[in-house]
């Protein structure tokens, strides 16, 4: 890989910008570095619990420069993966938000509140409001054979204290009760990537993939064709990239040792 060809910057945002209220080593200086030298970033996000404008407001309390179009998320993923692999007359229910139940209505999506009759498919993402009652309503939906559908596979968000239950894990209670598998639209699926580089106009060669997770940033980037960075912020670690069978171009420390790659332009 030449660390000079690089000019989109496609970067995961828990584990590898931040973690909750805090930046993690060398982000601010990456992100100045990209906009200094001409290049672009994108945050992709498999975190569907908040939409952008609280994304955007979250990177400028941080003292990140931002704007909406830096933004892909899993909601964006799932909006398009519904408009061109659904059908029109789908009925869904949403383990999810407020935020993200408002964001698919916005879309011009058809929601219930409750495991109607009409429901087609359940729809699953990370939920941080998620009661006993939406798991219920879930498995209820899928017993009657309505399609099981979820934004994301991660297992664990991280936090400043360790990790709490993402999507994926959210996904495994339902499916150990209701015995059904989900089907996955974010990251590992390369959507977000091959969006971003409709949107940039950049070629996958000129593009990197940045994330802490092996199975979801990583699996994303190899899928899509792009190279790919672990950093070692969240949740994998080097043992975990030396078995995976989605291995990641290079491996770094944090974001400040990714940079200095960079700075240096040499070819790996």
């Amino acid at each position: 890989m030449n660390w000079s060809e690089k000019r989109l910057f496609l970067l995961d945002l828990d584990g590898t910008i931040y973690l909750e209220e805090e930046l993690l080593p060398g982000a601010a200086a990456f992100l100045a570095w990209v906009r200094e030298t001409g290049g672009q970033y994108r945050f992709l996000t498999n975190n569907s619990s908040r939409g952008v404008d609280a994304g955007l407001e979250k990177m400028h309390r941080l003292g990140v420069p931002a704007e909406r179009k830096d933004f892909l998320t899993a909601v964006e993923a799932t909006v398009h993966y519904l408009r061109t692999r659904r059908s029109p007359a789908d009925v869904y229910y949403a383990v999810g938000t407020e935020s993200f139940r408002r964001q698919l209505r916005e879309a011009g999506f058809d929601l219930r509140e409750g495991p109607d009759d009409d429901v087609t498919a359940v729809l699953t993402a990370f939920d941080t409001e998620l009661t006993y009652e939406k798991v219920e309503n879930a498995c209820r939906l899928l017993s009657r054979g309505a399609d099981f559908l979820a934004t994301n596979p991660d297992l664990a968000c991280p936090t400043l204290f360790g990790f709490i239950p993402d999507c994926g894990a959210i996904c495994q209670l339902i499916a150990h009760a209701a015995g059904r598998t989900p089907e996955f639209i974010g990251k590992p699926e390369p959507t977000m990537i091959r969006l971003a580089l409709e949107q940039t106009g950049y070629a996958p060669a000129q593009t990197l993939m940045v994330g802490d997770r092996l199975y979801t940033d990583i699996a994303c980037g190899v899928n899509a064709g792009v190279d790919t960075a672990l950093v070692l912020t969240g949740e994998a670690t080097a043992a975990d990239a030396a078995v995976s069978a989605t291995p990641p171009t290079v491996i770094c420390r944090d974001m400040a040792e990714l940079l200095e790659h960079l700075q240096s332009g040499c070819r790996l």
